[in-house]
């Protein structure tokens, strides 16, 4: 029996977080290197890991957090391996390297506690979406994981004056330094945001990429405060 489960073994360490599969995310855990995830995402353990949800420092950074009912954070820490998954979605690991990215909340599975994040309102699209659509900041030397309902594209704006147009529900990531408006399109109105029934797109332009999942579920997308 054993045999045949062998291919399914966890892999050596080599990096604070890789995946294992598509679908699930390892971490190596130390103590004094924490660690915020999504509440409810660990499947399962190897060592001494504790969990402390929604603590002090996640409450006063995310009070702005609109995410519905917000994306509630548990901080972990101790020694051993840490196996994290949010439904089956597929995952993707950063490593930031000092350099910074924005998140769509309900794509965040689990970042680097000393890494600098916050909230921040995405500039530009206030007249599309009532008060504006809110997004999580994260930058420096650490690791992040993402969600993506599918196999994600990575798309490289370029840095010319061309335009990336992407659905808002189909949005994860992006980087910060690029420069985000909001179009509307009247005339593809019953075409645009299949999942959404959204009558405009988020442009981006700049130096920087921008990272899309194929669902269009709008249980995914950047919530409206309102």
């Amino acid at each position: 029996m054993n045999q045949p489960l062998a291919g399914y073994a966890p892999a050596p360490v080599t990096a604070r977080m890789e995946n294992h599969g598509s679908h699930m995310l390892k971490v190596a855990m130390q103590t004094g290197n924490d660690l915020f995830a999504r509440v409810g995402s660990m499947v399962a353990y190897e060592g001494f890991v504790q969990y402390e949800p929604n603590p002090p420092a996640v409450r006063q950074i995310a009070r702005d957090w609109i995410t519905g009912e917000g994306a509630p954070l548990m901080k972990c820490t101790g020694d051993g391996l840490l196996y994290l998954a949010d439904y089956g979605a597929d995952v993707v690991v950063i490593n930031l390297g000092g350099d910074a990215i924005s998140v769509n909340a309900t794509n965040l599975l689990a970042f680097d506690a000393h890494l600098q994040w916050g909230v921040e309102r995405v500039k530009g699209l206030a007249k599309f979406a009532g008060q504006g659509l809110w997004n999580t900041k994260i930058s420096g030397q650490g690791w992040v994981a993402l969600t993506s309902r599918g196999k994600p594209i990575v798309v490289d704006c370029g840095g010319g004056e061309n335009e990336t147009y992407v659905d808002p529900d189909a949005l994860v990531a992006w980087s910060p330094n690029l420069k985000v408006k909001g179009k509307r399109s009247f005339k593809a109105q019953s075409l645009i945001g299949r999942g959404s029934g959204e009558a405009y797109q988020m442009a981006f332009s700049g130096q920087g990429i921008v990272v899309v999942q194929p669902s269009e579920d709008s249980t995914d997308r950047l919530r409206v405060r309102g």
